[in-house]
């Protein structure tokens, strides 16, 4: 049941204004609204610093490889990358079949990317870039 507006005159306040719940409510939630917004985005700012810069293999892998490479390849029974040399060998050979023209540490950063997000081979201690 809803309760019935109150119509009940009010003294008036300090310099002559009337004021009502009523004509409270909409103010106020107006200032939650302001409030929750600038929480959410504070919130979304923390979150986008929180987040790492992709790596350079990542990028790499993204943008040439994905297309035909999706995560299905990787986790496929009969994998054909049993190890850190095969791996980087395959991403070798697949640079070259596209012509991309990768430097090693290219070559070296996509494999870095791929074992640390998939396949988790031991891999030389080389240092990271």
């Amino acid at each position: 049941m809803v309760a019935a507006a109150d119509t009940t005159p009010r003294k008036p306040r300090a310099g002559g204004a009337h004021y009502s719940a009523a004509m409270l409510m909409p103010t106020q939630r107006l200032r939650i609204a302001a409030l929750l917004v600038a929480g959410l985005l504070n919130a979304g700012a923390v979150m986008a610093q929180a987040a790492p810069a992709p790596s350079r293999g990542q990028l790499l892998y993204g943008t040439h490889c994905i297309a035909c490479h999706d995560q299905r390849l990787h986790w496929r029974d009969q994998r054909r990358a049993v190890d850190w040399g095969t791996l980087r060998g395959w991403v070798r050979h697949w640079q070259g079949a596209e012509q991309l023209r990768w430097s090693d540490d290219d070559i070296d950063e996509v494999a870095r990317h791929l074992n640390d997000t998939i396949y988790r081979f031991a891999s030389p201690t080389a240092p990271r870039g």
